[in-house]
Formats: C-alpha cells, structure tokens, sequence
C-alpha cells in the first residue's frame, strides 16, 4: 500500500491504523441538506487513505503524498491551505487526542465535485478514532467533520457530504434526513438494470470563494424566518408560501421545496425497483438548480443536454455547482454515444475536453490494517 511505504520511509515505523474515507457523488438533493432536507448521495470508489501513529509527545508531523515533505502543524492555531481540513479535525476532536505521525494519500479527481475534503476529514477522524479507542459512531465522526469545515475552513456546508463519506454502503444509496440524522441505505443496482451513473466531469471550476455558496444559505435563512418556519422543508403550502416572498428568496424556496419532493419521490422509485424510471427526476432538478437555485455554468448545461441528446436516460449537475460535475443515468449500451455527444458539443465550443468517470456505490469509510 503506497501511502504504508510512505509513512514507513517518512517516519522510520509501521502505521498504527490505516482507514479509507470516500468522496461522493450526490444522486438527487442538491442545496437541501443545510435546509434541514433530504438527500440520496453515495460513495464513490475514489478517496482518501491516512496512515497513524501515536506519538509520546504533543507534536503532530502531518505527509501529503500529494503535497511533498512532511510538516509539522499546530493543532490549536489558525492554519492556511489543505492542511486546515486536518487541523480542524485534531482541533474538534480537541484532549480527545494528542500527538500523532499522519500519513495521508488521496485520487479523488480534484476540483469534480466529488468531496474530497469530506473525504480527507471523515479519513483522518476515523483513523483517530481508531487511535486512540475514542468509541465514535460513524455519525458522530461525520458531524466531527463537518465542523471542522465549518468553523476551521469557513466552509458552511451542510452534513450531506461527510455523512455519506463516513456511512455509505456498497451497492447502495443513502438516504438522509438532514435534520433528525437518520438515515437508510436504499439499494441502486445499476448493473442489474444495465445502467450505469456516468460522471462528467467538466474540468471547470469557477470560483465562487464560499461566496456564492453562503449567499444561497443566507438566502434561504431569511426566506424561512419570513415564512415563520424554523427551515425550508417545513413549508407545505408552496403556493402560499411563494406568494410572500419576492425575488431571489422565492427562487430558492421553489427549489428547495421541490427539490425535496424529488428525492422521496426518487426514493419510492427505487425501493420499487424502478431505477430505469429516474431519469425525468434527475432532468427536473437540473432544470430547478439552473433556473430557480442559479448555481448552474454554460459547462455543466451543455453537459446535461449532450448527455441526453445522445442517449442518457436523465442527467443532472451535482454538486455544489458553478462548475464542477454532472452525472448522467446510461444504459450501458449508450455509454459511449453519450460520451461522444458531450465531446463533441465540448469541441464545437472549443472548451477543454471533459472527464468521465463511470462511478458505482461504493464502501464507506473503513479500516484497511
């Protein structure tokens, strides 16, 4: 296992613990999770791996396979750059732990959507946790995680991503209540249907600094106090409740109510083995996240309609947008005439060529030795 030799060679021991943590995909449910909503992620197969052990002192000496030679970083203090994901983490968990050698080794495909920093957070919680015997549940470690982004890396994400990272099965998709945190596991056998869920991702990322991102939830967070509703997923009376607002508040109480809708509705699809079915879903909440949210790009709305012109079933952005990645739902035997249509409507406008991932559930996070 490279990132065992790596520690080996960079700390002159064998690793304590190795856990893996997976970035995810979302299926349906976008903007919903920090509204108290529903949403259907699962794992993918790429993420990240961190190797520990203990030390005597309270010094932690932190690797990046990725980033270059080890350093040694403040547990307690202001940190900048990727190594924040990981102080936020240590800082949370706070006389919980102490000093550690860290390893850590990650192939999530950078800048997809994909959630590699919930990957690198619910990674290295797991493997402290593991540790030093701290009794954590998955849950737990996800809300842990999510923390850390919040308060260390000034990203206000909801619980969507670390919780799918840290408690998705194989084989399966995780349906989330994002207010009570329960969840179950709804199985997607793509390959029993001949289907499969393709990634494109775009290879743009347009920098929206958390900006953008915080504007919709402040959006929303007023929408809902002026609704006198502690979140939008309590409005039940869409009608009447877009008949009080204005603007951008209405647009996103739109979406998110319906957005809310799709994903049980989705859901039902599934649990009655109509996974073939789900594709004007995914269109429909493309259409909302574009018109109604506006966290859309030209990138990924041309990747949604090429997508579908050449065969797909349905597809949709996921993600938080402004770039990023879109997923299509493909019969396997229109996998490579969707491929083709999306790049050559990409060539047609001379934008880089786009990546596909084919993704399936995958494994949670999980001890590896």
């Amino acid at each position: 296992m490279r990132v065992v030799e790596a520690f080996r060679a960079a700390f002159g021991t064998d690793p304590a613990t190795v856990w893996h943590a997976p970035g995810r995909v979302n299926l349906i449910g976008e903007h919903t999770d920090y509204n108290d909503g529903f949403v259907l992620p699962f794992a993918v197969p790429w993420g990240v791996t961190t190797a520990v052990t203990p030390r005597d002192d309270s010094t932690v000496r932190l690797l990046s396979l990725q980033h270059g030679d080890p350093v040694t970083i403040p547990t307690h203090e202001e940190s900048r750059g990727w190594t924040r994901y990981v102080v936020g983490v240590l800082a949370t968990l706070g006389d919980r732990v102490r000093g550690a050698d860290i390893a850590i080794d990650g192939d999530v495909p950078q800048g997809a959507g994909l959630s590699s920093s919930a990957a690198l957070e619910v990674s290295v919680a797991s493997a402290l946790n593991d540790l030093h015997g701290l009794g954590l549940s998955p849950m737990e470690l996800a809300l842990i995680s999510q923390r850390a982004e919040n308060e260390f890396v000034g990203m206000p994400c909801g619980i969507m991503d670390q919780a799918a990272s840290a408690l998705s099965q194989e084989g399966q998709a995780l349906f989330l209540d994002c207010r009570s945190l329960g969840s179950r596991n709804i199985p997607l056998d793509l390959a029993a249907h001949g289907l499969r869920i393709l990634i494109i991702d775009t290879q743009v990322h347009h920098e929206h600094a958390n900006g953008e991102y915080a504007k919709r939830r402040a959006e929303c967070e007023s929408a809902a106090r002026k609704l006198g509703v502690a979140a939008l997923r309590d409005v039940e009376d869409l009608a009447g409740a877009l008949s009080q607002l204005q603007g951008d508040e209405r647009k996103r109480t739109m979406h998110v109510v319906t957005e809310n809708h799709r994903v049980e509705a989705l859901v039902g699809l599934l649990r009655a083995g109509a996974i073939s079915e789900i594709g004007a879903l995914l269109n429909a909440s493309h259409l909302s996240l574009r018109d109604q949210y506006e966290v859309s790009s030209p990138e990924l709305d041309l990747a949604v309609e090429a997508a579908i012109r050449g065969g797909a079933r349905g597809a949709r952005m996921t993600g938080g947008g402004f770039g990023g990645s879109a997923i299509a739902l493909v019969a396997d035997d229109r996998l490579e005439s969707v491929r083709d249509s999306v790049s050559a409507a990409y060539a047609e406008r001379g934008w880089k060529q786009p990546r596909f991932l084919p993704a399936t559930p995958a494994r949670g996070a999980h001890r590896l030795s």
